[in-house]
């Protein structure tokens, strides 16, 4: 399943009303950096597996 733009951009509005623009940016460093620690820790594990 998808989400598509036009929902992206539902999402995005609905956040900037929750948390406002001033926390926006402090959600995203926080969002950014928890999926590349996931990454990171995805691929650790499939180098775990191969070896």
């Amino acid at each position: 399943m998808s989400i598509g733009f036009p929902g992206l951009i539902l999402i995005l509005l609905v956040a900037l009303v929750i948390f406002g623009p001033s926390k926006l940016p402090e959600i995203g460093k926080a969002f950014g950096s928890s999926l590349k620690e996931f990454k990171k820790a995805v691929q650790g594990i499939n180098d775990d597996t191969t070896k």
